[in-house]
């Protein structure tokens, strides 16, 4: 690896460890073996590298949710809204550290231009690829008008579901309960 990845790997471990506002730049040079110096030549500042860091592992998590969803095989966008919902919460747990760290991101996004844009564009871009997901098709097949409302949509539920998970993980409702509220709104036409 080269010490660029080096210092990403090791502000993934330290995110994972220490959580995103815990983590120093001596931490991640100690933990990626690497000179602190090299972090702001290959990054500018310790920020941009953790929300690099972030980003990227939020991406890795998310493609490995995309998977076993695209492998459940289901038939309807309810069906695989439902199983997405259901392996979000199932992984949420085991990523924990990952999603708090996301969510640190997102508060401090607010107050930071250096934060807030990178974040902004990742949604941007995912919003057609979650569309895609529960759609069963391609990111590059979902119009745009498809990927704000669809993706926005998962977007918000996903997330919404992580505060409540943070807060009070058993009372979260499963992607069975989410589906049938769904339905329920959908009837009230």
């Amino acid at each position: 690896m080269s010490q660029r990845e080096d210092l990403l790997a090791g502000a993934k471990r330290c995110i994972a460890e220490k959580g995103y506002f815990q983590t120093t730049a001596r931490d991640i040079a100690a933990m990626s073996g690497a000179n602190l110096a090299s972090i702001s030549y290959h990054f500018g500042s310790k920020e941009t590298l953790m929300n690099t860091a972030v980003l990227e592992a939020v991406d890795e998590w998310a493609n490995a949710v995309e998977s076993a969803v695209r492998a459940a095989r289901a038939d309807t966008p309810a069906q695989r809204m439902q199983i997405f919902l259901d392996v979000f919460l199932a992984a949420a747990e085991q990523d924990r550290d990952l999603h708090v760290a996301s969510i640190q991101a997102y508060a401090q996004a607010q107050f930071s231009e250096e934060i807030r844009e990178p974040l902004a564009a990742t949604y941007l871009s995912g919003r057609a690829e979650l569309a895609a997901m529960i759609l069963g098709g391609a990111a590059e097949d979902v119009d745009a008008e498809t990927a704000r409302k669809l993706g926005s949509l998962v977007h918000a539920v996903s997330a919404g579901l992580l505060l409540q998970y943070f807060l009070d993980s058993d009372s979260v409702p499963t992607g069975t309960q989410i589906r049938e509220a769904f339905a329920m709104v959908a009837g009230d036409g």
